[in-house]
Protein backbone atom coordinates (compact mmCIF):
# COMPACT_ATOMS: atom_id res chain seq x y z
CA UNK A 1 0.00 0.00 0.00
CA UNK A 2 1.92 3.41 -0.97
CA UNK A 3 1.78 6.74 0.75
CA UNK A 4 -0.24 7.85 -2.30
CA UNK A 5 -2.81 5.96 -1.82
CA UNK A 6 -3.15 6.84 1.42
CA UNK A 7 -2.74 10.66 1.04
CA UNK A 8 -5.43 10.19 -1.44
CA UNK A 9 -7.76 8.46 0.53
CA UNK A 10 -7.46 10.96 3.63
CA UNK A 11 -7.95 13.44 0.85
CA UNK A 12 -11.52 11.69 -0.34
CA UNK A 13 -12.40 11.60 3.07
CA UNK A 14 -11.79 14.56 3.70
CA UNK A 15 -13.80 15.85 1.18
CA UNK A 16 -16.82 13.40 1.68
CA UNK A 17 -16.61 14.96 5.11
CA UNK A 18 -17.28 18.53 3.80
CA UNK A 19 -19.82 17.49 1.42
CA UNK A 20 -21.71 16.30 4.56
CA UNK A 21 -20.95 19.02 6.82
CA UNK A 22 -22.62 21.18 4.25
CA UNK A 23 -25.37 18.99 3.73
CA UNK A 24 -25.91 18.97 7.42
CA UNK A 25 -26.17 22.37 7.97
CA UNK A 26 -28.96 23.46 5.18
CA UNK A 27 -31.24 20.37 5.81
CA UNK A 28 -31.01 21.49 9.92
CA UNK A 29 -31.35 24.97 9.15
CA UNK A 30 -34.48 23.59 7.24
CA UNK A 31 -36.13 22.21 10.05
CA UNK A 32 -38.99 24.09 11.50
CA UNK A 33 -37.58 25.10 14.69
CA UNK A 34 -36.06 28.54 15.95
CA UNK A 35 -33.05 28.60 18.37
CA UNK A 36 -33.49 31.42 19.87
CA UNK A 37 -37.49 30.16 20.47
CA UNK A 38 -35.76 27.56 22.15
CA UNK A 39 -33.86 29.27 24.45
CA UNK A 40 -36.09 31.84 25.58
CA UNK A 41 -39.19 29.90 25.36
CA UNK A 42 -42.77 30.11 23.88
CA UNK A 43 -43.56 33.57 25.73
CA UNK A 44 -40.35 35.33 25.13
CA UNK A 45 -41.08 38.80 23.64
CA UNK A 46 -40.24 39.91 20.23
CA UNK A 47 -37.26 42.13 21.73
CA UNK A 48 -35.56 39.71 23.79
CA UNK A 49 -35.74 36.65 20.27
CA UNK A 50 -33.86 39.94 18.40
CA UNK A 51 -31.45 39.85 20.98
CA UNK A 52 -30.47 36.02 21.06
CA UNK A 53 -30.78 35.75 17.56
CA UNK A 54 -28.04 38.94 16.99
CA UNK A 55 -25.70 37.26 20.00
CA UNK A 56 -25.91 33.86 18.35
CA UNK A 57 -25.37 35.52 14.50
CA UNK A 58 -28.68 34.08 13.49
CA UNK A 59 -29.93 37.50 11.78
CA UNK A 60 -27.02 36.75 9.28
CA UNK A 61 -27.40 35.54 5.98
CA UNK A 62 -27.13 31.96 5.46
CA UNK A 63 -23.95 31.78 4.09
CA UNK A 64 -22.49 33.88 6.80
CA UNK A 65 -24.00 31.42 9.42
CA UNK A 66 -22.54 28.74 7.63
CA UNK A 67 -19.05 29.85 7.79
CA UNK A 68 -19.61 30.77 11.10
CA UNK A 69 -19.92 27.39 12.02
CA UNK A 70 -17.39 25.59 9.73
CA UNK A 71 -14.71 27.62 10.55
CA UNK A 72 -15.38 26.86 14.20
CA UNK A 73 -16.05 23.35 13.77
CA UNK A 74 -12.52 23.22 11.65
CA UNK A 75 -11.23 24.89 15.07
CA UNK A 76 -12.69 21.69 16.98
CA UNK A 77 -15.65 23.91 18.20
CA UNK A 78 -18.78 22.00 17.72
CA UNK A 79 -21.12 24.86 19.29
CA UNK A 80 -23.34 25.20 22.95
CA UNK A 81 -26.19 23.34 22.81
CA UNK A 82 -29.15 24.88 22.67
CA UNK A 83 -30.91 22.72 25.71
CA UNK A 84 -28.12 22.04 28.08
CA UNK A 85 -25.45 25.09 27.43
CA UNK A 86 -22.92 22.93 27.62
CA UNK A 87 -19.98 22.51 24.96
CA UNK A 88 -21.88 19.80 22.42
CA UNK A 89 -18.55 17.84 22.22
CA UNK A 90 -18.42 17.30 25.92
CA UNK A 91 -21.69 15.74 25.46
CA UNK A 92 -21.28 13.74 22.04
CA UNK A 93 -17.60 12.46 22.45
CA UNK A 94 -18.43 10.81 25.54
CA UNK A 95 -21.51 9.50 23.83
CA UNK A 96 -19.22 8.24 20.99
CA UNK A 97 -17.36 6.65 22.83
CA UNK A 98 -20.01 4.15 24.66
CA UNK A 99 -21.42 3.90 21.80
CA UNK A 100 -18.08 2.58 19.64
CA UNK A 101 -17.93 -0.16 23.11
CA UNK A 102 -21.63 -1.11 22.19
CA UNK A 103 -20.61 -1.31 18.52
CA UNK A 104 -17.33 -3.09 19.47
CA UNK A 105 -18.69 -5.80 21.83
CA UNK A 106 -21.00 -6.54 18.99
CA UNK A 107 -18.43 -6.57 16.59
CA UNK A 108 -16.55 -9.06 18.62
CA UNK A 109 -19.50 -11.24 18.80
CA UNK A 110 -20.35 -11.22 15.32
CA UNK A 111 -16.78 -12.51 14.60
CA UNK A 112 -16.58 -15.05 17.57
CA UNK A 113 -19.71 -16.43 16.43
CA UNK A 114 -20.89 -15.83 12.70
CA UNK A 115 -17.41 -16.79 10.87
CA UNK A 116 -17.70 -20.43 12.92
CA UNK A 117 -21.22 -20.78 11.59
CA UNK A 118 -20.74 -19.90 8.23
CA UNK A 119 -17.83 -22.81 8.27
CA UNK A 120 -19.65 -25.08 9.89
CA UNK A 121 -22.25 -24.83 7.22
CA UNK A 122 -20.02 -24.64 4.16
CA UNK A 123 -18.14 -27.89 5.37
CA UNK A 124 -21.49 -29.60 5.94
CA UNK A 125 -23.28 -28.27 2.95
CA UNK A 126 -26.84 -29.81 2.59
CA UNK A 127 -26.60 -31.58 6.19
CA UNK A 128 -29.01 -30.59 9.07
CA UNK A 129 -26.19 -28.37 10.19
CA UNK A 130 -26.08 -26.35 7.05
CA UNK A 131 -30.16 -26.13 6.94
CA UNK A 132 -30.09 -24.92 10.44
CA UNK A 133 -27.08 -22.67 10.36
CA UNK A 134 -29.30 -21.18 6.85
CA UNK A 135 -32.41 -21.50 9.23
CA UNK A 136 -31.25 -19.48 11.53
CA UNK A 137 -29.81 -16.95 9.44
CA UNK A 138 -33.16 -16.48 7.55
CA UNK A 139 -34.94 -16.02 10.79
CA UNK A 140 -31.96 -13.28 12.05
CA UNK A 141 -32.55 -11.37 8.66
CA UNK A 142 -36.23 -10.95 8.82
CA UNK A 143 -35.92 -9.41 12.76
CA UNK A 144 -35.92 -5.35 13.31
CA UNK A 145 -34.04 -4.43 15.54
CA UNK A 146 -37.21 -3.60 17.64
CA UNK A 147 -38.46 -6.71 17.12
CA UNK A 148 -35.44 -8.41 18.79
CA UNK A 149 -35.18 -5.74 21.70
CA UNK A 150 -38.68 -6.28 22.52
CA UNK A 151 -38.26 -9.86 22.42
CA UNK A 152 -35.34 -9.92 24.67
CA UNK A 153 -36.61 -7.75 27.00
CA UNK A 154 -39.82 -9.45 27.48
CA UNK A 155 -37.81 -12.88 27.70
CA UNK A 156 -34.81 -12.08 29.32
CA UNK A 157 -35.19 -9.47 31.28
CA UNK A 158 -38.67 -10.10 32.90
CA UNK A 159 -39.32 -10.22 36.77
CA UNK A 160 -39.41 -13.85 36.33
CA UNK A 161 -36.48 -14.53 35.05
CA UNK A 162 -34.53 -11.89 35.51
CA UNK A 163 -31.27 -12.74 33.46
CA UNK A 164 -30.37 -9.41 32.61
CA UNK A 165 -31.07 -5.39 33.46
CA UNK A 166 -33.32 -3.80 30.64
CA UNK A 167 -32.13 -0.68 30.78
CA UNK A 168 -29.35 1.77 32.37
CA UNK A 169 -25.41 1.51 31.77
CA UNK A 170 -22.66 1.41 33.97
CA UNK A 171 -19.28 2.40 33.31
CA UNK A 172 -16.72 -1.15 32.98
CA UNK A 173 -14.11 1.01 34.81
CA UNK A 174 -16.67 1.13 37.79
CA UNK A 175 -18.14 -2.07 37.91
CA UNK A 176 -16.45 -4.58 35.03
CA UNK A 177 -18.96 -7.21 35.82
CA UNK A 178 -21.77 -5.59 36.04
CA UNK A 179 -21.22 -3.06 32.81
CA UNK A 180 -21.28 -6.36 30.98
CA UNK A 181 -24.60 -7.59 32.37
CA UNK A 182 -25.98 -4.54 31.46
CA UNK A 183 -24.54 -4.13 27.61
CA UNK A 184 -25.58 -7.52 26.73
CA UNK A 185 -29.21 -6.98 25.90
CA UNK A 186 -27.81 -4.24 23.49
CA UNK A 187 -25.28 -6.29 22.20
CA UNK A 188 -27.30 -9.33 21.87
CA UNK A 189 -29.68 -7.65 19.41
CA UNK A 190 -27.34 -5.15 18.05
CA UNK A 191 -25.38 -9.12 16.73
CA UNK A 192 -28.36 -10.77 15.68
CA UNK A 193 -29.08 -9.35 11.83
CA UNK A 194 -25.32 -9.23 11.72
CA UNK A 195 -24.56 -12.80 12.66
CA UNK A 196 -27.34 -13.89 10.25
CA UNK A 197 -25.94 -11.74 7.62
CA UNK A 198 -22.39 -12.08 7.95
CA UNK A 199 -22.52 -15.70 8.36
CA UNK A 200 -24.36 -16.09 4.93
CA UNK A 201 -21.78 -14.88 3.33
CA UNK A 202 -19.20 -16.41 4.71
CA UNK A 203 -20.53 -20.24 3.87
CA UNK A 204 -21.79 -19.08 0.78
CA UNK A 205 -18.14 -17.45 0.07
CA UNK A 206 -16.19 -20.79 1.33
CA UNK A 207 -18.46 -23.03 -0.39
CA UNK A 208 -16.49 -21.18 -3.65
CA UNK A 209 -13.26 -21.12 -2.47
CA UNK A 210 -13.09 -25.14 -1.30
CA UNK A 211 -13.64 -25.71 -5.29
CA UNK A 212 -11.19 -23.30 -6.38
CA UNK A 213 -7.94 -24.75 -8.14
CA UNK A 214 -5.76 -23.58 -5.51
CA UNK A 215 -7.11 -25.45 -2.74
CA UNK A 216 -7.32 -28.78 -4.53
CA UNK A 217 -3.50 -28.52 -5.45
CA UNK A 218 -2.77 -28.07 -1.76
CA UNK A 219 -4.96 -30.76 -0.70
CA UNK A 220 -2.55 -32.84 -3.75
CA UNK A 221 0.21 -31.64 -1.92
CA UNK A 222 -0.27 -33.54 1.32
CA UNK A 223 -1.81 -30.96 3.27
CA UNK A 224 -3.74 -31.76 6.09
CA UNK A 225 -7.66 -30.47 5.44
CA UNK A 226 -7.24 -28.46 8.69
CA UNK A 227 -4.12 -26.80 7.32
CA UNK A 228 -5.66 -26.41 4.15
CA UNK A 229 -8.84 -25.16 5.48
CA UNK A 230 -8.06 -21.83 7.93
CA UNK A 231 -4.36 -21.15 6.08
CA UNK A 232 -5.83 -20.82 2.73
CA UNK A 233 -9.53 -20.95 2.66
CA UNK A 234 -10.82 -19.39 5.07
CA UNK A 235 -8.24 -16.00 4.65
CA UNK A 236 -9.79 -15.86 0.82
CA UNK A 237 -13.61 -16.19 1.69
CA UNK A 238 -13.20 -13.59 4.69
CA UNK A 239 -12.04 -11.10 1.84
CA UNK A 240 -15.39 -10.37 0.24
CA UNK A 241 -17.13 -10.66 4.01
CA UNK A 242 -14.69 -7.70 5.00
CA UNK A 243 -16.58 -4.94 3.07
CA UNK A 244 -20.03 -6.71 4.54
CA UNK A 245 -18.78 -6.13 7.80
CA UNK A 246 -17.51 -2.70 6.57
CA UNK A 247 -21.11 -2.02 4.76
CA UNK A 248 -23.06 -3.35 7.96
CA UNK A 249 -20.97 -0.48 9.87
CA UNK A 250 -23.46 2.11 8.34
CA UNK A 251 -26.30 -0.61 9.16
CA UNK A 252 -24.72 -0.89 12.83
CA UNK A 253 -24.96 2.87 13.14
CA UNK A 254 -28.42 3.29 12.36
CA UNK A 255 -29.14 -0.19 14.37
CA UNK A 256 -27.46 1.40 17.53
CA UNK A 257 -29.82 4.74 17.51
CA UNK A 258 -32.37 1.78 18.09
CA UNK A 259 -31.15 -0.33 20.54
CA UNK A 260 -30.04 2.98 22.54
CA UNK A 261 -33.24 4.30 22.58
CA UNK A 262 -35.33 1.35 23.60
CA UNK A 263 -32.68 0.31 26.69
CA UNK A 264 -32.08 3.76 27.50
CA UNK A 265 -28.46 3.30 26.58
CA UNK A 266 -26.69 6.59 26.52
CA UNK A 267 -24.77 6.62 23.46
CA UNK A 268 -24.64 8.65 20.07
CA UNK A 269 -27.67 7.57 19.13
CA UNK A 270 -29.76 8.29 22.31
CA UNK A 271 -28.12 11.87 22.25
CA UNK A 272 -28.91 12.57 18.93
CA UNK A 273 -32.66 11.48 19.15
CA UNK A 274 -32.89 13.69 22.12
CA UNK A 275 -31.37 16.35 20.06
CA UNK A 276 -33.64 15.78 17.46
CA UNK A 277 -36.72 15.89 19.53
CA UNK A 278 -35.71 19.27 21.47
CA UNK A 279 -34.80 20.72 17.92
CA UNK A 280 -31.03 21.53 19.43
CA UNK A 281 -29.51 22.25 16.01
CA UNK A 282 -25.55 22.28 17.33
CA UNK A 283 -26.24 18.84 18.76
CA UNK A 284 -27.71 17.40 15.62
CA UNK A 285 -24.93 18.76 13.42
CA UNK A 286 -22.10 17.56 15.39
CA UNK A 287 -24.15 14.12 16.06
CA UNK A 288 -25.03 13.54 11.97
CA UNK A 289 -21.16 14.56 11.36
CA UNK A 290 -19.42 12.41 13.54
CA UNK A 291 -21.48 9.14 12.84
CA UNK A 292 -20.08 10.32 8.69
CA UNK A 293 -16.99 10.68 9.89
CA UNK A 294 -16.99 6.90 12.02
CA UNK A 295 -18.33 5.29 8.53
CA UNK A 296 -15.96 6.92 6.68
CA UNK A 297 -13.22 6.05 8.73
CA UNK A 298 -14.92 2.08 8.97
CA UNK A 299 -14.63 2.17 5.49
CA UNK A 300 -10.88 2.53 5.28
CA UNK A 301 -9.92 0.37 8.14
CA UNK A 302 -11.64 -2.31 5.29
CA UNK A 303 -9.69 -1.14 3.07
CA UNK A 304 -6.05 -1.43 4.95
CA UNK A 305 -7.97 -5.34 6.30
CA UNK A 306 -8.06 -6.31 2.51
CA UNK A 307 -4.46 -5.08 2.14
CA UNK A 308 -3.02 -6.80 5.39
CA UNK A 309 -5.35 -10.15 4.36
CA UNK A 310 -4.16 -10.15 0.78
CA UNK A 311 -0.94 -9.28 -0.24
CA UNK A 312 -1.60 -9.26 -3.67
CA UNK A 313 -4.13 -6.65 -3.12
CA UNK A 314 -1.92 -3.24 -4.23
CA UNK A 315 -3.31 0.23 -3.62
CA UNK A 316 -1.79 2.63 -5.80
Amino acid sequence: MSLLYLVKRTGYILFTLLIVSVLVFFITQALPADAAQMLLGENATEDALAAVRERLGLDEPIPVQFWAWFSHLLAGDFGTSLRTGLPVADMMFPALARSLLLAGFAILVLIVVAIPMGVLAALRRGKASDVGVSLLSYVGVSLPEFVTATLAVLVLASPEVGLFPSTGYVPLTEDFWDGLHHLALPVLTVSVILIAHVSRMVRSELVDVLHTDYVRAARLKGLSRRRVLWRHAVPNALLPTITVIALDIGYLLGGIIVVEEIFAFPGIGRQLIVAIESRDLPAIQAGALIMAATYALANFLADLAYALLDRRIQYD
